[in-house]
């Protein structure tokens, strides 16, 4: 993004209050996110930083004792079992302490994932409003 927007400014200055390995943990892992998805906007979603493209796709944050991607909906992470195994999971999120991320290959899939959900509903909800 050429522009700072008002999401880039807040995540900033949320990456910038964190604890040195919590800040280090997540801006790369924000760094990944954005590869990953360079068309995408950052935004706050759920009061966490983000990425939104045709509706929010992932979001990440730091808590006490670890950091946890949230990719809005666990179905991404079906097929990702073997994959995920060395983290601690729950609905909806993929937790790890910020010394031992998920490796950036993971974290751009499930990135991607996620994009191809979005569009896919994003052109299922544009051929019905096509339709009636």
């Amino acid at each position: 993004m050429s522009e700072e927007t008002d999401a880039t400014v807040r995540i900033d200055a949320y990456l910038d209050g964190l604890e040195p390995p919590f800040r280090a943990a997540l801006s790369h892992l924000r760094a990944v996110i954005r590869t990953a998805a360079p068309q995408a906007e950052e935004v706050i979603t759920y009061a966490m930083p983000g990425i939104a493209l045709d509706g929010a796709l992932v979001a990440y944050c730091a808590f006490k004792k670890h950091c946890s991607l949230f990719p809005m909906g666990n179905a991404v992470f079906l097929g990702m079992e073997a994959e995920i195994a060395p983290w601690r999971t729950s609905k909806g999120t993929l937790q790890f302490p910020p010394d031992a991320l998920p490796p950036d290959a993971l974290i751009t899939r499930i990135v991607e994932a996620r994009v191809a959900e979005n569009r896919a509903k994003a052109a299922a909800k544009k051929a019905k409003r096509r339709k009636g």
